[in-house]
């Protein structure tokens, strides 16, 4: 016999607990970095790998987006691929990242070739471009949920580089600036699909764990930078 689905409120629930307890500003890495504890070279080093992350941003974005039935939600979801890829060349979250690569004293070319790009962050961005191909799309917006933390991660990290790491020019730090307000609205828009979507038991079970390994991937991808 099937379980009764879980009330919303329990289901949202369940859905925060799960980076509530392993969302990546727990890693070791993380604290280490918001403590102002982390050298040059392994900020350079984190800037560099998560590159790798940031650059696929979009590509996860395009696979949900040709999941979508409707106009509407087409035209909800392209504004992220446009968020990270910009409206016109010189824009968007991947043109900010680089921004910081370079305040930080990396080579943009460094940056965009991928080289020196870890084989534990290669293996976890294709995790999760792979969740996003292959799964249904109630799990792969699902997925997205850490964005429900993300605003909170940025402040402090705004706050931690701002005092520890002032040979980083501020201007440098416009990405994380820009994702409060975006983390914002890209989670609440996935939260009210994902609460909609999941009608049964089993379908919201399916996105509490894509959520989980989502959290996996991030916290896998520090794991590579913080054991180089």
């Amino acid at each position: 016999m099937n379980a009764e689905p879980w009330t919303p409120t329990e289901f949202e629930a369940r859905l925060r607990a799960v980076p509530e307890a392993r969302y990546h500003d727990r890693h070791p890495f993380n604290v280490r970095m918001h403590a102002g504890e982390l050298s040059q070279e392994e900020i350079r080093r984190w800037i560099l790998n998560r590159f790798h992350y940031q650059r696929h941003i979009p590509i996860k974005d395009a696979l949900i987006l040709a999941k979508l039935e409707t106009p509407e939600l087409r035209r909800m979801w392209i504004r992220r691929i446009q968020d990270h890829d910009g409206r016109r060349a010189g824009e968007g979250g991947i043109e900010r990242w680089l921004r910081l690569g370079e305040a930080a004293g990396l080579d943009r070319k460094d940056l965009l070739s991928g080289e020196g790009v870890l084989p534990g962050v290669r293996f976890a961005v294709e995790a999760y471009v792979n969740l996003c191909r292959l799964g249904t799309p109630l799990e792969a917006v699902a997925a997205s949920l850490t964005e429900l933390f993300a605003p909170d991660i940025m402040r402090t990290r705004i706050e931690a580089f701002e005092k520890h790491y002032t040979w980083i020019d501020a201007e440098g730090l416009q990405y994380f600036r820009g994702r409060i307000s975006q983390g914002r609205q890209d989670s609440g828009e996935a939260l009210e699909l994902v609460l909609e979507w999941a009608g049964s038991q089993a379908e919201q079970e399916r996105a509490v764990a894509a959520l989980s390994r989502k959290c996996d991937v991030l916290w896998a991808l520090l794991d590579a930078v913080d054991q180089a």
